[in-house]
């Protein structure tokens, strides 16, 4: 990947997008730590938190719009790898809380020392050092969705039965995750983390650190998927999504593009969900649940498939409705404001935000030819200027 690549793969809108989210990654660390409190530009740290959390979701959706919006693969299990990188690094976090824990044990987390466990499974070893830890951040999920997807593309499992058997995955993983001899916290999952690379995760400092990390992390997940989609890879892509059928018959291994592509998303989702768990501070099977897999889906639906930028977009903003509304009265209807949202736009922005914009500028540009055309096919030209005629 060069940077001609990368430059060429930019248009106006998405040099926008990076502009604003490489501000943001900036400004708001910089106004939550440099200004006083009480301040009207300074940004409290529950909200650097609290946005940090948006953009990993904002990563999460492009992850799935990567694969849906140009490959045509509706996983409905995406949660599944956000999960695993979250608990990838959940596991490093907890080994940094050494003999600071509840039973004070050096080795053994808490609830395992609650559990009676003797020794510390031969799985969490490694998980001690940061670099092993991230690099399972990649692995996990990776590899998970290169044997599912192996599996399942080699079998030509494609449509509803993909994404059924996609939610199938994340539900038996959910099961497998809430039991308490699985070694992973059981239903309370990872929590009470100390400090990450020596630093204090609840430090205002860290947290700022981490909103920025997370504002390049989405950065250099968008541009990754530009890059990807803009290239010839991504024609192929596209085609696959319309024609799969033709394009097997053209020659195209449709297998080893859609493996390739299911593994780079699940790649991505496992970095937002290790970004994720410091920030918000637990980690536990509730990530798994088929309907959070489902509600990232919405996310691209809304914001517009096939765009990246509305993806992010609409994982920002259905999010920030998610939180309006669930702190009130409108709490317990949320999830039907949710359905009906997804039924809105399905019906009346079946593109999504930006997706319906782009069209709409697209058809703007292209009446103005034929506008200009058929004026001058009709003799009616634009009045000269006084100094032209003199």
């Amino acid at each position: 990947m060069t940077p001609h690549m990368l430059t060429r793969s930019l248009d106006r809108g998405a040099a926008i997008f990076l502009t604003i989210v490489a501000a943001c990654g900036i400004l708001i660390p910089l106004s939550n730590l440099l200004l006083p409190e009480g301040s009207a530009l300074q940004v409290p740290t529950y909200l650097v938190a609290l946005w940090g959390k948006y953009v990993c979701y904002a990563i999460l959706a492009l992850s799935i719009d990567l694969i849906w919006g140009y490959c045509g693969i509706l996983s409905l299990g995406h949660g599944a790898f956000f999960a695993l990188g979250g608990y990838a690094m959940g596991m490093y976090l907890m080994r940094q809380i050494g003999t600071r824990g509840v039973y004070g044990n050096p080795v053994l987390p808490d609830f395992m020392v609650f559990l009676n466990w003797q020794k510390l499974p031969w799985y969490w070893y490694g998980f001690d050092m940061f670099w092993f830890a991230a690099l399972m951040v990649l692995i996990v999920p990776g590899l998970l969705a290169f044997c599912f997807g192996w599996l399942a593309f080699r079998s030509r499992v494609t449509g509803v039965y993909l994404s059924i058997i996609t939610q199938a995955m994340t539900y038996a993983l959910l099961l497998a995750f809430f039991r308490n001899d699985f070694g992973f916290g059981g239903n309370n999952g990872l929590t009470d983390f100390k400090d990450i690379l020596g630093f204090n995760v609840q430090a205002e400092g860290t947290r700022a650190a981490l909103f920025a990390l997370s504002c390049l992390a989405l950065i250099a997940s968008f541009l990754i998927c530009r890059s990807v989609v803009s290239s010839k890879l991504g024609k192929v892509l596209i085609a696959i999504r319309d024609a799969e059928s033709r394009s097997r018959f053209l020659g195209y291994r449709v297998e080893s593009y859609k493996l390739f592509v299911f593994t780079l998303s699940a790649c991505m989702a496992g970095v937002a969900g290790a970004l994720y768990v410091p920030q918000v501070g637990i980690i536990n099977p509730s990530e798994f649940a088929p309907g959070n897999s489902i509600e990232a889906v919405i996310w691209v639906a809304v914001g517009g498939r096939g765009t990246l930028v509305g993806a992010a977009l609409g994982a920002i903003v259905v999010n920030y409705a998610k939180t309006f509304f669930t702190s009130g009265v409108l709490a317990p209807y949320w999830l039907f404001m949710l359905g009906a949202l997804f039924i809105l736009v399905t019906l009346l922005l079946p593109k999504g935000i930006v997706g319906t914009f782009n069209a709409w500028r697209e058809a703007s540009r292209e009446r103005r030819p034929a506008a200009a055309s058929a004026a001058a096919e009709d003799g009616v030209n634009e009045p000269k200027m006084a100094e032209e005629r003199s």
